[in-house]
């Protein structure tokens, strides 16, 4: 039987590891040419993956992975904060014993994972645990926002790295969160998840000058 190619999936793993870089540009041809497949399931992909943020379709310009620079990472963090805020608070007023087992439950496989130094299964977990956050806050159009924020971020996390100095703290926020969350503490989780979305824009936009500045020294 042929290998089937989930196509959107692949271009969003060579977007993440770097093989497909920010700003570049991407054709059909080049793209059916190197999953092996036709025209018809790569246009389909890039027009889901512009849905996500991942991708902009230029007219008869083709397509390309889309540029970041910092003003918009910090955009990006703006709008994903006011979303999380809002979700938080409204996941408070809404959890039942059983969910918060299950968050605590999540964030157990998490530090595990940190532990053991695995930052892709870190990565997994942290997700998780952000989705079950906003499944019980019960708003699907802010919850399709925020991920299709997460795969912008994660992409960008893997390019700028992370280590156990982020993930330390993001278990203590975790932790925290999740006593708000058993104790229907509407307020506290949303000043918490505030506080730890702030702590993760200026991680990554600190990373992102390191990263400029040696930039810029390797060229001059």
């Amino acid at each position: 039987m042929p290998r089937i190619v989930d196509v959107p999936e692949q271009i969003r793993h060579e977007i993440v590891a770097g093989i497909l870089p920010f700003g570049g540009r991407v054709t059909i041809d080049e793209l059916a040419s190197r999953y092996g497949v036709s025209h018809m399931p790569v246009r389909e992909a890039l027009r889901e993956l512009r849905g996500e943020g991942l991708v902009i379709i230029e007219p008869n310009r083709g397509a390309r992975i889309r540029p970041i620079d910092q003003k918009f990472v910090a955009n990006l963090f703006e709008t994903r904060s006011a979303l999380e805020i809002m979700l938080s608070r409204r996941a408070a007023d809404r959890f039942k014993p059983e969910e918060a087992n299950g968050l605590e439950r999540i964030e157990d496989e998490l530090e595990s994972e940190i532990a053991r130094c695995n930052w892709d299964a870190v990565l997994v977990s942290n997700r998780r645990f952000h989705q079950l956050v906003n499944r019980v806050a019960d708003n699907p159009d802010a919850l399709a926002l925020v991920d299709r924020h997460w795969l912008l971020i994660a992409a960008l996390w893997q390019r700028y790295g992370y280590g156990p100095e982020r993930f330390a703290g993001v278990a203590s926020d975790h932790r925290y969160l999740i006593k708000c969350f058993r104790n229907n503490d509407a307020e506290g989780a949303a000043v918490l998840m505030g506080a730890h979305v702030l702590k993760a824009r200026q991680e990554l936009l600190e990373r992102m000058r390191t990263a400029a500045s040696a930039a810029a020294m390797a060229v001059g």
